[in-house]
């Protein structure tokens, strides 16, 4: 996952440029993440391997979306407890519950602001996770 980043000009570091894989292995157009004075912005995750959605109902594609988000955290030196916002979207409102139940695993110690909608996917997902994260400097 690791593609080494380093700060623009503006010092603006951007991570995952190299494009990751999309659904029918698409080139995806922008980064995993963005990070900019202490910010970080992690891109919506689905539960993807290798291109293709992953098996499994709500709760399996909900620790896969999650743990993709956490695991772009951490490639940037961030952790759980810096993440200040979530961004969830369920392709089913009946999911919710169960949502929140994974949510609640990883999210227990350090809730986050969060969002949460139903809407339709561009790909054949029940759930996408974003982030934005936040670490003071030095």
């Amino acid at each position: 996952m690791s593609n080494a980043s380093t700060a623009d000009d503006n010092g603006i570091k951007r991570y995952g440029v190299a494009g990751g894989t999309g659904q029918g292995g698409s080139h995806m157009p922008f980064a995993r993440a963005v990070e900019a004075d202490g910010w970080l912005y992690v891109s919506g995750q689905v539960p993807m391997e290798h291109g293709e959605v992953i098996e499994g109902g709500i709760v399996a594609q909900s620790r896969k979306a999650i743990e993709q988000v956490l695991g772009i955290l951490h490639e940037a030196g961030y952790g759980r407890e810096h993440v200040v916002r979530c961004g969830v979207w369920l392709d089913d409102a009946r999911d919710f519950a169960s949502f929140n139940k994974v949510f609640r695993e990883y999210f227990g110690d350090h809730p986050p602001a969060r969002a949460c909608v139903q809407s339709s996917l561009v790909v054949d997902a029940k759930v996408e996770v974003d982030c934005v994260a936040y670490k003071r400097a030095g």
